[in-house]
C-alpha cells in the first residue's frame, strides 16, 4: 500500500508523543545549540520571498545580540517544508531552539510534548500573559492547557482588488457577497485575465478558504468531541463552493489548479488576476512593484449580509506563533530571545514591515495600523473570524483534506466534473487518512 505524506505525518507525530527528550539542543557533538552565547532560530516565510526575509530579520537579530551577547542562528524556511522539517527535527534531535509554527498547528504540536509549555511562569518572564490579544492566544494550543506557543504576527484574510482592472470592467466597488463576486467574476473574466486567483497546489491555504466557506455553510469539519467529520453534507458544499469557482463558475484560470504559494499574488501584482483571497497581502504587493494606490481591500464576502459570527464568519483567525523546544539546553537565552521579538517595540517593527498586526496589545495601539487595509483586518479578527479547531489531528487534517481539495482542482482544470458525489468520495477518502 502506497504510503501517503498524511500518514507519514501521522507516523511521525504518534513517535513524537513518545520521545521524552526531543528538539533543539539535544546535538550530542555539542554544537550551537549546547552554547549559552548562540541560539538557533527557524523563521517562517513571511515576506515575498526568503532573501527578503533575512534582509528583514538579520539587523533585528543582530540587535539583540548587541543587547545581551547571544548570537542567532537564522535559517528561513517556506512553508512547504516547515511542518515536515519540525516533525524530523523533534524525532532526531538535530532542530533548532527558537521557531515559528503555524498558529493552526499550535494543538497538533502541543500533543507531542515537544514543545515548552507557557505557564504562568514562563509567560512572566516575557511580561505576562495579559500582554496578548485573547483571539490569538486563542490559536496557541489546546483550551484548558498551558499554550504550547506565544502570538508573534496576526493576520486575517481579505479580499484584495486591482482598482484599475475593475475601472475597466465597468465594476463599481468590490461584491460583499459569494453571488456578487460570481457575477462580478464573470465581467472580469475576459481577454486572457480572470477574476480571482487561487493557489490549488497550496494544502494550507485550501483548507482556509473550505474552513471559512464550511462556517459560512453551519458546519466544522471536526464534531464536537473532536473526531473528524470531513464528509458532512456542509463539509462537501463548502469544498465544492471553493472549486466551482475554476470548474463551474469559470472565473478562476485552470493554470491556478498548479499554483503553489505567492503565486497568485504574482498575478495579482502583474494585472492578469483581478482579485485574491489572503492573509495580510500588501507587503508582498510592494515587492513586486504595486503601490498602495493601485489595489484596495474588502472584507471576504459572505451568503448575505455583513461579516459577522456564526454563518457570517469570513476568515480564519490567521497568524505566526513562536515556540520553543523543551529541552534546548539554552532555555535562559530562547526565554530572553521570545521576549525580543514580542516586546513592544519589537512586535511592533517586525509586523510594521511585513503589514501584519502586532497580537501584542501596547504595539497595536500604534496609528501605522489604522491604515484602510489594515483597519479591515483588525476589523476581522475582533468581528467575524474564528480559529481553526485546536484538536491534536489538526495538522493531519490539514494535510489530508488540503490534498484532496488539490486533487479537485486538478480535475477541474482537465475539465473532468466535479460534482457533489465526487467530492464527498474526497472527503471521504482523506478522513479514512486521519488516526483512529
Amino acid at each position: 500500500m502506497r504510503r501517503t505524506r498524511a500518514a507519514a505525518v501521522v507516523a511521525a507525530v504518534t513517535a513524537l508523543a513518545a520521545v521524552t527528550g526531543c528538539g533543539g539542543g539535544s546535538d550530542p557533538k555539542g554544537g550551537d545549540n549546547s552554547s549559552p552565547g548562540t541560539l538557533t532560530y527557524w523563521a517562517s516565510n513571511q515576506g515575498p520571498n526568503i532573501e527578503a526575509d533575512k534582509k528583514i530579520l538579520t539587523p533585528e537579530l543582530k540587535k539583540f545580540e548587541e543587547r545581551t551577547g547571544i548570537k542567532v542562528k537564522l535559517e528561513v524556511i517556506p512553508w512547504s517544508d516547515l511542518l515536515n522539517r519540525i516533525l524530523a527535527a523533534t524525532t532526531s534531535g538535530q532542530g533548532p531552539d527558537v521557531l515559528n509554527i503555524g498558529n493552526t498547528w499550535s494543538a497538533s504540536l502541543q500533543a507531542t510534548g515537544a514543545l515548552l509549555p507557557w505557564d504562568a511562569g514562563n509567560f512572566g518572564s516575557i511580561g505576562g500573559k495579559d500582554r496578548f490579544v485573547e483571539s490569538a492566544l486563542g490559536s496557541a494550543g489546546v483550551p484548558g492547557q498551558d499554550p504550547a506557543a506565544v502570538p508573534l504576527y496576526s493576520m486575517a484574510y481579505a479580499l484584495y482588488y486591482n482598482k484599475q482592472m475593475f475601472k475597466d470592467a465597468g465594476v463599481a466597488k468590490p461584491p460583499a457577497t459569494w453571488d456578487e463576486l460570481v457575477v462580478t467574476g464573470k465581467k472580469l473574466s475576459r481577454n486572457g485575465t480572470w477574476a480571482l486567483g487561487a493557489e490549488g497546489a497550496n494544502t494550507s491555504n485550501n483548507i482556509h478558504q473550505a474552513f471559512v466557506l464550511a462556517k459560512q455553510h453551519g458546519t466544522d469539519f471536526f464534531d464536537a468531541s473532536g473526531k473528524p467529520a470531513f464528509d458532512s453534507p456542509g463539509a462537501v458544499a463548502a469544498v465544492k463552493q471553493y472549486v466551482d469557482f475554476m470548474a463551474k463558475d469559470k472565473i478562476i484560470a485552470p493554470g491556478n489548479a498548479e499554483y503553489a504559494q505567492n503565486q497568485s499574488l504574482q498575478d495579482f501584482a502583474r494585472n492578469k488576476t483581478a482579485m485574491v483571497l489572503w492573509q495580510s497581502a500588501a507587503t508582498t504587493f510592494k515587492a513586486h512593484g504595486m503601490s498602495d494606490d493601485d489595489w484596495g481591500v474588502a472584507p471576504v464576502p459572505v451568503p448575505s449580509g455583513t461579516p459577522g459570527t456564526g454563518r457570517n464568519v469570513n476568515s480564519m483567525v490567521a497568524g505566526i506563533n513562536m515556540a520553543v523546544f523543551k529541552n534546548t539546553k539554552n532555555i535562559d537565552g530562547a526565554l530572553k530571545f521570545v521576549e525580543f521579538m514580542t516586546s513592544d517595540e519589537e512586535n511592533k517593527l517586525l509586523n510594521k514591515t511585513y503589514g501584519s498586526i502586532p497580537p501584542v496589545k501596547a504595539a497595536q495601539q500604534d496609528p501605522a495600523f489604522a491604515t484602510p487595509d489594515l483597519a479591515v483586518l483588525r476589523d476581522t479578527l475582533a468581528r467575524s473570524a474564528a480559529p481553526l479547531p485546536q484538536v491534536p489531528a489538526e495538522s493531519q487534517f490539514e494535510t489530508a483534506v488540503g490534498t484532496a481539495i488539490k486533487e479537485l482542482f486538478a480535475a477541474a482544470a482537465a475539465g473532468r466534473p466535479v460534482t457533489d458525489a465526487s467530492v464527498k468520495e474526497a472527503l471521504t477518502k482523506a478522513q479514512q487518512q486521519m488516526p483512529k
